[in-house]
Order: C-alpha cells, then structure tokens, then sequence
C-alpha cells in the first residue's frame, strides 16, 4: 500500500538527520519503490517552548506491504538510533521524528496509531510537502484533496522551501 511518512529535525545537523531518517526508513522490511519525496521546508516550531529552533520538514511516499503497526514500530526504532528518546514530552525539540500519514485508504484507530493522521489536514508543515509529491491525494474522511486543503488552510505558521534535494 502507498504510505505517507512524515519527517522533521529542529536539532544538530536537520538536513543531515531527515535524510539519514529517509535512508534508514528505504532499508525497512516490507518498504520497496516508488519513492516519493518532497523539498525540505524550514517551519517555525509549533507548540513547543520558546527556546525550540526552526524545524526542517518533509514527506516521502513509499509502498509498504506490512502491518502499520509494524511499520510505526520501526519508525520508532530509526528515532531512537538518531538519537530520540523513547520517552518525551509532547512537542519537545527533536532530532528526528517519523509520522506515518497515511496507508493508501485504510482508516485504523487504536492506541498506537490513527489512520490518515489525524492532524495532518491542519499542518501547514505537513501538507507543503505533501503538496509536492501529492497534490490530487484524497485522503479518507477529507473531501477536498491536499491542494485544497493547503490553499483553504487558515494555519500561520511560516513554511519556506529549505532544499531541493536530499
């Protein structure tokens, strides 16, 4: 199934870390080509505390035959080996952080994962890139598809283009 990744860094080395993240994420069982990826985008920070730095965001598209939960048990895995640790409080400044957005049309909501992102719609940082690779993708529950939700969104957080490639 085509699967949305999400990724963002707003500490050390933020470009270096997304793309060790995205080559990391490439090497996971069950995830294959075609791979999408979007520009990297630098995004204020959302939500977090007055001395967290700028963010770098982007979203690549693999296809991924395997169970979500699988998948967002690796992710967390690829966190951890860049440095994240496995607890921390919500927001807080991070070397790496991978969100699975979507998984083609599946809707799911467990304790562990909710299927598309359930804020994804709202996130200026995440519908940039996704408008990249994307911008005709309709997700389950939304009516309008990624192009039109990024022209219509009311959020004001400033997203810049950052890096064409990575």
């Amino acid at each position: 199934m085509r699967t949305g990744i999400a990724l963002g860094s707003n500490l050390g080395d933020r470009l270096a870390n997304l793309a060790t993240g995205r080559d990391e994420v490439l090497k996971l069982p069950g995830v294959t080509a075609p791979v999408l990826q979007s520009r990297v985008y630098e995004t204020e920070p959302v939500g977090t505390g007055p001395d967290a730095g700028p963010f770098l965001n982007a979203v690549m598209e693999v296809e991924f035959t395997g169970d979500p939960q699988a998948l967002l048990s690796a992710l967390r895995l690829v966190e951890s080996a860049l440095g994240r640790p496995a607890r921390y409080p919500r927001n807080s400044p991070r070397t790496l952080d991978l969100d699975i957005l979507y998984a083609s049309d599946l809707v799911l909501n467990d304790d562990a994962l909710i299927l598309p992102h359930p804020r994804l719609h709202l996130r200026r940082f995440v519908l940039a890139p996704l408008n990249d690779i994307r911008p005709e993708l309709l997700l389950p529950a939304q009516s309008q598809a990624v192009t039109q939700l990024l022209a219509q969104l009311a959020d004001p957080a400033a997203v810049t283009a950052f890096a064409e490639r990575w």
